[in-house]
């Protein structure tokens, strides 16, 4: 049946700790054993919101390329068990306010049929379509892939036949952690392939990107011009999102980014 109903209690007690537990990652004997006990073989990425803006001029139907969440879709459609949760783990424990906490994360795969029913249900793939749109529209964004962590709060597995969809808030994201916690398991969250965000000429240094907006505080300021750290930044985009100027851009430098995202994925996670 998976976890019991208490973890649920357990993790709320304890969410606020994960900064403190995400710096001892880094002495390397208890940074190995966490690796291997909650993040082995992670493969995992945030996606953008689906209005981008190509580079490549020669492109015949961009508009048929803006769409990140065609990734979400394809992974709903072509599983076969689909399991939503009744609320988001981190914005509960969190008590935010900002965002809806009954939006949770969507679990596809085999391993999905364990999970305690009290967390949640089994839907159709038209449910879990309809859930991701809800979630895109609250303005959270989707992160998804192979995350272990989630086959041992909730004790089902094997972690190759579960892939999780989340749906991040800025303010409470587990993966808040990213910025301090080892560089082994922080280089384990991407950001899409051929994907980038930047800043441009029409910024007026407003910094109000800087202001608890980014997961991994990829923005600084500089000469009054905002910066993202290419080698920080994991592209989720939410910088683009509170920009009052318009002036940061989702870029696509690759055409085939959404394809090469998905052909990634489908080898990490079994979904039949």
């Amino acid at each position: 049946m998976g976890s019991p109903y208490w973890i649920r209690t357990l993790i709320n007690k304890t969410f606020s700790q994960r900064f403190f537990w995400a710096k001892l990652t880094n002495y390397p004997v208890f940074g190995r054993i966490i690796d291997h006990a909650l993040f082995e073989k992670d493969d995992i990425f945030y996606l953008p919101k689906d209005k981008t803006i190509p580079i490549n001029a020669s492109l015949e139907d961009p508009d048929s390329l803006m769409a990140p969440s065609r990734i979400i879709e394809h992974f709903i459609k072509a599983a076969k068990t689909r399991w939503i949760m009744d609320f988001c783990i981190c914005r509960d424990s969190a008590k935010c306010k900002n965002y809806p906490i009954d939006l949770g994360c969507i679990f596809l795969g085999e391993a999905a049929k364990n999970i305690n029913p009290k967390f949640g249900r089994l839907v159709s793939e038209q449910e879990a379509l309809d859930h991701a749109g809800r979630c895109r529209e609250a303005g959270l964004v989707h992160l998804i892939g192979r995350n272990k962590l989630d086959t041992v709060w909730l004790q089902v597995g094997p972690s190759e036949r579960l892939m999780t969809i989340c749906n991040c808030c800025p303010c409470c994201c587990l993966w808040k952690v990213l910025p301090i916690i080892s560089p082994t398991i922080g280089n384990k969250v991407h950001r899409m392939p051929g994907v980038s965000v930047q800043v441009t000429d029409q910024c007026v240094g407003c910094g109000l990107c800087t202001k608890d907006v980014c997961f991994v505080n990829a923005i600084h300021m500089e000469n009054n011009r905002a910066v993202i750290d290419q080698q920080v930044c994991r592209g989720c985009g939410r910088c683009v999102a509170v920009c009052p100027k318009d002036a940061i851009e989702v870029v696509v430098e690759d055409d085939r980014f959404v394809t090469r995202t998905i052909n990634r994925l489908a080898g990490e996670v079994d979904l039949d």
